[in-house]
Formats: C-alpha cells, structure tokens, sequence
C-alpha cells in the first residue's frame, strides 16, 4: 500500500530490524518458555471432553474476562489500529464501534443469550440451535463458524507473520528460504501455527485462556511504554504529541456521517456493531467458548461485560498511531525502512518497535505480538474442534450405547487430532490472505470483515431457535447458505464474482428441489417455497450488478465502492432469518427449557 505523507519522509533510518539484540532473543524466549511452564501448570492434565473444552466449567470470571479481551484484541489491533491512526485522515473514530456497539452487544449477551445457554450442560451455542430446530442445523451452524473462523483468524495469524518475518527475515528465514524455495512469509506463519498447536495440545481450552490472561498484561504493558517512548523522543513531549495530534484532527471521535460506505460512524456502531457485535460474541463459538467455561450464568454474565474493559488497550493503542504521526514528522522514515513501510502501512508501529524502542522491551513488544497470533489461533483450533466434537464425534458416541473411561480418552484424542487438522487449515488460509489484503484499506478490515460472512447467519440461526416460533429448522438449511452468498454478492463486483454468484444460486436451488423429492413435500407448498428461494436467488443476482455506490475520488474520477463492513453480519443475518422463516416447515411451537 502506497501512501504519500509528504516531502519530510526523507531522512535516513535503519533497516527495519536490525536492532533486534540479543537481550530482546532472550527475552522473547523466556516470555514463551515462562507462558508455557505456567499455562500447562494451571491446566493441569485435561482428562475428559469437559475437561479439555470447557476447563471443567471451574473457570474464575475474570480470567475468563481477560481471555476474551486477549483474543478479541489479537495482533491485529495490536498491529493495525495504530496505523489506522497514523495514516492520512486518520482518527479515533474506529473507537466507536467498541465503546458503543461492542457495549451494547455484550449488555444484550449477559441478559438474554447467556441464561439461555446456561440451561443445559452445551458445549458450544450450535448444540442450543440444534437442540431447537434440529440436528442439521447444528451441521451448518457448524459449518459457517468453520468458514468465518478460518477466513478471520487467517488473516490474523497473516498480519503477525508479517511482523515475524520482518523482525526475523534477514537472518533466519532468509536462508530457509534459499535452502528449500519457500518464502520467509510462509515460513513465518507455518512458525506460529505449530507454536499454536503445541499450546492447544497441552491443555485445550485452560491452557488457551491462562495463557491469554498473561498475554493481557502483556499489552498493556507494550501500549504504555510506547507511549512514553515516543514521548520522550519529542522535543515538547506529551504537550507536543497531543498538539500535533490536534492540528491533524488524530483526536476526532464522534462521525455523525449516515454514509454506509463508511465503516466508522455513530450510526454504524450503534446498529451495525451492536447487531453484528451480538453475533460475534454471542455465536461465534471462538468468543462463546468462553462463556461455557465460567461456573454459573452470572460470572458468566460478569466475564462478558467487565471485557468491554478491554477498549482501555485498543485506546492506548489508537495514542500509539497519533504519537507515531508526530513522531515520524519529527524524525521522518526514510532508506529500506520507508520501502517497508510503502509496501505494507500496517508496518510503522512494528518498524518503530524494533528501530526506537529500548533493548529488551522490545522483545517484550515483539514476543506480545507473536503471542497474540498464537493466542488467536490456538483459540481458534479449540473452538473449531469442540465445534466438530460436538456436532460429528459426539453424537455418533452417543449412537454406539454405554460410554466408559476408555471412550473419554478417545474422545480426548480425538479433540487432539482435530487441533492439528485445523491448524494446517488455518496456515493455508493464513497464505492466501495476502491475495485478499489488497482489496481492503487496511488489515484490521481485512481481518474484521472475514467474519461478517458467516457472522449473520449465524445469529439468524440462534434467533429462530430462540424465539420459539411454530417452524422447524428445514428452511434454515437453506437460508444461511443463501445468507453467505448474499454478503459476497454484495461486496465483491469483479468480472469473475457473476459467474461465481450464478453457480452458487444454482447450487442452492438443485440441493432444495433434490431435498424436496426425496421428502415428498405438498406439492402447492413446494412449488411456493421453491419460487421463494428462487426469488433469493434472483436478488442475489441483482445485488451483485447494482448493489454498489457510485461517488467522486480524489480526483474527480467515478469510484464503485461497497457497503461498509461492519454491515455485513446485519445484512446475512435478515436474509437468513426471513428466508429461513419462509421456506421452514410449520412446527408445534418449542417448549420452554
């Protein structure tokens, strides 16, 4: 990404890197050997399904609290935000969607979704739906959190593997790379998956949040001292960051603008994030996980909103790219480090870290950031493999009878197992993210928009199982592919997405006319619901053709531009609820837990 800042990026700087010392080694490896030791102390020897994916349901509220934060931060934030700051026209806007929306949605979670979940011994908010509505549509709950998780979190994992790759680059990957032809970035990332799958193994889902909690710390403590670093570079320092700020209009916070093209506005976080925001960590089973391993409703209840504490990081973090405008306008980039930075924007808060940052604190910084992507990930591969014990593993156990000491271990195994299978997906995907990347003004939205596809019908799904209607869960087999489709026709608008769209569409309608065959359904009631999913289909169409906004660039040249992001989950969420109510089998009305 080439950004123009100006004539004052034109001073020399070291090369990106290259004050990485030994002190900072040392301290990255103690930071994963310290987290290690104590993560798998606290987690003791997982020895049921349970014990492995729920922590026993014996977990403290608080560090379930600081697990969430952890993981909803991740090195993205970490990473991004500050750059989301620190660019042209960057502001504090971004914070809205958290102060408001991600508020306001884990208000709605604490009093609604969680005694619901609480009920029953679950595992994940895709055995509550199933219970519901059905066995399928615990399947294809599953199945879109597997596709929004890989397509989120490999984005995260990218983002970091950037950052390893500069940090350890020239020295290490550089010649693994010349050894066996495969780039430093793959090398980088293949690096934090099999970190991940180590820590997941080692304890599942206790082991995941402990070690998350440490990670906490650990940002907090690298926001603050970047702050005070670049504070102390500044000839007037606080007094002349915060002014410098100012003048740019870094500080503006509130953006009142009803444009839904842009992503951070008072409008989109209040609706938008509010209602994707009720999905996120609500449904998605990476955040909800966590909720399950609390001891009662109410500390889960109390994980949930004393998390929205996390935004004091994602504060910090957004000073971080307001000092580091003043502070490159001060001392500007320039040499290989500017190059870095013109390729990939995302890159001024790690080439600060690594050229201004003292001795040993930036191995600290440079450790919470790898931390972070394994954090993510691991946390990831839990959620993944509990959700396809639960919806594949588990029941087929049920199925054979009598359960016995012998079949839990095997169940354990076989959680095990899952771990690494999923780990090897994610890291494919996690290489393919870079392709995508560019399609976005930066990673964060990369990274935030990848689970908007899935995020929709997954809360759809959740809604028509809560709300008790006289349906079953047959249309929703339907509609939450159609959900997915739907999102991606309205986003993407390149030449190949028509086809895509069309074969998708026609995926759709053959499965439901084969479906209804076999079923046998009515035929005046098949015939009305085959032209409603085909009139799905049909707007599916029509959005991917026109379902862009036209308006003037920089320099007066036309521009499509798409729906903002944070839209995304709202929008999946209607058409899957709607079509999934639609197209549904009436159903006596289901009974109170």
């Amino acid at each position: 990404m080439l950004l123009d800042l100006g004539p004052e990026l034109a001073a020399a700087a070291a090369h990106p890197g290259s004050n990485f010392t030994l002190l900072d080694w040392g301290v990255v490896l103690g930071y994963f050997l310290l987290t290690t030791l104590l993560g798998a102390r606290l987690a003791g020897k997982p020895a049921t399904i349970r014990d492995f994916f729920l922590g026993g349901r014996k977990l403290p509220w608080y560090a379930v609290a600081g697990s969430i934060v952890a993981t909803e931060i991740s090195a993205v934030t970490f990473v991004s935000v500050p750059f989301v700051v620190f660019k042209p026209g960057g502001d504090f806007t971004y914070l809205q969607l958290g102060l408001i929306g991600s508020f306001l949605a884990r208000v709605i979670i604490g009093y609604v979704l969680i005694p619901a979940y609480y009920r029953r011994e679950i595992y994940s908010p895709y055995d509550y739906m199933g219970n519901r509505l059905g066995s399928g549509v615990r399947g294809v709950t599953s199945a879109l959190f597997a596709l929004g998780g890989v397509l989120a979190q490999s984005a995260r994992v990218y983002i970091t593997a950037i950052v390893l790759d500069l940090v350890l680059g020239p020295t290490v990957f550089a010649p693994l790379e010349q050894a066996t032809g495969i780039d430093g970035l793959a090398w980088s990332i293949w690096t934090i998956g099999v970190i991940a799958v180590l820590w997941t193994l080692m304890g599942g889902i206790t082991t995941v949040i402990w070690t998350d909690v440490i990670l906490f710390g650990v940002f907090l403590i690298g926001a603050l001292a970047a702050v005070v670093v670049i504070a102390s570079r500044l000839d007037g320092g606080f007094a002349e960051m915060i002014a410098v700020g100012q003048e740019a209009g870094k500080f503006r916070f509130f953006d009142w603008d009803p444009d839904p093209t842009r992503a951070y506005t008072v409008w989109t976080a209040a609706i938008a994030a509010t209602w994707g925001g009720v999905g996120a960590y609500g449904t998605d089973q990476l955040m909800a996980q966590r909720m399950f391993c609390c001891r009662s409703a109410r500390e889960a209840r109390l994980a949930v909103i004393s998390s929205t504490a996390g935004q004091v990081v994602t504060f910090l973090v957004m000073v971080v790219g307001a000092g580091l405008y003043a502070f490159y306008r001060a001392h500007p980039l320039s040499g290989e480090a500017l190059a870095s930075y013109q390729e990939k924007g995302d890159r001024i808060f790690p080439i600060f870290i690594i050229n201004e940052i003292p001795p040993g604190l930036t191995g600290l910084i440079i450790a919470g950031i790898f931390a972070a992507a394994v954090s993510s990930l691991d946390s990831i591969l839990a959620a993944l493999s509990q959700t396809v014990m639960s919806a594949i593993v588990l029941p087929l156990r049920r199925r054979s009878g009598a359960r016995s000491g012998q079949d839990e271990k095997r169940d354990v195994l076989a959680g095990r197992l899952l771990v690494v299978f999923w780990g090897v997906v994610l890291c494919l995907a996690a290489q393919l993210a870079d392709k995508v990347a560019a399609y976005y003004p930066s990673i964060l939205d990369l990274a935030l928009a990848m689970a908007g596809y899935a995020g929709g019908g997954l809360l759809a799904g959740f809604l028509l199982s809560f709300l008790r209607l006289p349906i079953n869960g047959y249309g929703y087999l339907w509609s939450a592919p159609l959900s997915v489709l739907f999102v991606f026709a309205l986003v993407w608008h390149q030449e190949w997405t028509a086809p895509a769209c069309w074969a998708g569409g026609a995926v759709l309608l053959l499965s439901w006319l084969l479906a209804g065959l076999r079923r046998g359904r009515r035929p005046a009631r098949f015939l009305a619901t085959t032209a409603l999913l085909a009139a799905g289909v049909v707007l599916v169409l029509l959005v991917n053709h026109y379902g862009q906004f036209v308006r003037a660039g920089g320099t007066g040249e036309i521009v499509h531009v798409s729906i903002a992001w944070p839209w995304y989950a709202p929008i999946g969420c209607t058409v899957a609820f709607v079509f999934g109510w639609l197209l549904a089998d009436r159903a006596p009305r289901a009974e109170a837990d």
